[in-house]
């Protein structure tokens, strides 16, 4: 599964791990990625999304349909 949000486009980020005898090696933030399915009621179907933990509070709070919406603009496919 891509560390990528189809509604925030949350990916991750690069730096360093620092040791205790300050030796740098590189790493990776991943963004907090779930699947999570919804009922999309214009459609009749249940769409499946990868989603960050920030992205399924923002469909909570603006809804399903204007979510689908921002993803389509944005050119992701539903």
């Amino acid at each position: 599964m891509s560390a990528h949000c189809q509604l925030t486009g949350a990916q991750p980020g690069f730096g360093n791990t620092i040791s205790h005898s300050h030796r740098r090696t590189s790493r990776r933030f991943d963004p907090n990625i779930q699947r999570k399915r919804y009922w999309l009621p214009s459609e009749g179907r249940h769409v499946r999304l990868t989603l960050s933990a920030k992205a399924i509070k923002t469909v909570d709070g603006i809804g399903i349909e204007a979510a689908v919406a921002r993803i389509r603009a944005r050119g992701g496919k539903v």
